[in-house]
């Protein structure tokens, strides 16, 4: 996992625990996957950023696309994360950050960046939004407009 994730290059394959079972990236070959880093649980931006994707629920399962949050946080942090926000997005634990190091997404103090990327079908980075200071996050909108930004299918 020694790529950065830049946009036109392969997505690093991993995997990770996740709330909904083990997931592996190579395992969505041939369909498109939106991989949301996120810092923290529980956190204020964290917390209101999930919340909006389950509030606009409809708008994210138009997106046609395998959507999944990725922090530090362990298993049962992401459980009781869903569990009080009744958030829908499956949570994936990166307890040692290698995926995100893998992606060029750790910070010294918030430890993983906010940053959304889209992977298209062959596991090609086709769109890179990073947050510098991790206080904004793309919409479920701004997700749609990237998604629509790729070759049709």
């Amino acid at each position: 996992m020694a790529s950065k994730a830049q946009v036109g290059e392969p997505a690093p394959d991993f995997e990770l625990p996740g709330t909904d079972g083990n997931f592996r990236l190579s395992d969505h070959l041939g369909e498109r996957v939106i991989l949301l880093f996120y810092p923290g649980d529980n956190t204020p931006v964290c917390t209101k950023q999930f919340c909006s994707y389950r509030d606009d629920s409809a708008a994210i399962d138009a997106l046609g696309a395998t959507v999944v949050g990725i922090s530090s946080q362990d298993l049962e942090s992401h459980k009781d994360f869903i569990e009080s926000n009744s958030l829908t997005i499956p949570l994936l634990a990166d307890v040692d950050k290698a995926v995100a190091k893998a992606y060029g997404l750790t910070a010294p103090v918030l430890g993983t960046r906010r940053a959304a990327l889209v992977i298209d079908e062959e596991g090609i980075v086709r769109y890179r939004h990073v947050h510098a200071l991790g206080l904004s996050f793309q919409s479920a909108d701004d997700l749609g407009e990237a998604l629509a930004a790729l070759p049709a299918r």
